[in-house]
């Protein structure tokens, strides 16, 4: 007689949409969700990035290659943000599960220095594109509580950094948008991942050397209560978290190491 299976098996062959699953945070949650037994179609910004993303994964993966795809979607285009959307959307067809973890370069800019073009394109990826996909997804998604968005922010959301006026602005309001749509779009769950700093290939994109980013990497790991920053396959355990648990929406997951603490 063979064992249950009521916990571990909570998310095989569920169908995934991973926005901004080519690296990072995304790339590890496409990994774990793989694991997972689902099947899983991550999105990239152009067709080369999700295509060998895809070839990434089938290595790793090998035995899984069928339940593994890509698209492309750019979120960075105000003029083309919501149709870009529902294109991918219509391409991927049902899903149990969308993950959101898209951004871009951290703009981080003095105030004095801001201007209402730069504000715009700041929040692009990071706060509009979650917005117009929440206003889609619902007709994508299978329903109910057995399905969920899942969207990020960062920990300066609630540990405010100087010169981060304008992405600390939209971080912070990515709060009050999984709330209000978590009853907008109830019962589809709808909940928040924070993470602090992460091992990332994020800080390179973002203008930092590799001396620059280990130095800072070191530095901050020494004053966390946990002694150090997270890699992405750590940080990818809090979006399975929301996924299986059938119960949370309307919530943010704090994952920073404890530096918030000190």
């Amino acid at each position: 007689m063979a064992d249950q299976v009521k916990y571990t098996q909570k998310l095989k062959d569920a169908k995934v949409l991973v926005i901004g699953g080519s690296s990072g945070i995304g790339y590890a949650v496409a990994e774990a969700l793989i694991e997972n037994g689902c099947h899983v179609t991550i999105s990239a910004s152009n067709p080369k990035k999700a295509e060998s993303t895809v070839d990434r994964l089938t290595k790793s993966y090998p035995s899984a290659k069928s339940r593994i795809a890509g698209q492309s979607c750019n979120l960075g285009d105000e003029a083309t943000l919501e149709s870009n959307i529902t294109s991918l959307l219509e391409k991927v067809g049902k899903v149990d599960h969308i993950v959101h973890t898209a951004g871009d370069a951290l703009a981080s800019m003095e105030l004095a220095n801001v201007d209402m073009e730069k504000i715009k394109q700041a929040g692009m990826v990071r706060f509009f594109s979650p917005l117009m996909l929440a206003k889609h997804a619902p007709k994508y998604l299978s329903g109910g509580p057995n399905s969920s968005i899942t969207l990020t922010t960062g920990a300066v959301s609630e540990r405010p950094i100087p010169n981060w006026s304008v992405i600390g602005s939209y971080a912070t309001g990515l709060q009050g948008m999984t709330r209000q749509l978590a009853l907008d779009l109830k019962p589809i769950r709808v909940n928040l991942v924070s993470p602090g700093a992460v091992n990332t290939e994020l800080w390179l994109n973002s203008g930092f050397s590799d001396d620059q980013k280990e130095a800072f990497l070191k530095s901050h790991g020494e004053k966390m209560p946990t002694g150090k920053v997270p890699g992405p396959e750590d940080i990818a355990e809090s979006y399975l978290y929301v996924l299986k648990d059938r119960n949370i929406t309307g919530a943010m997951i704090s994952t920073s190491g404890g530096s918030l603490l000190v």
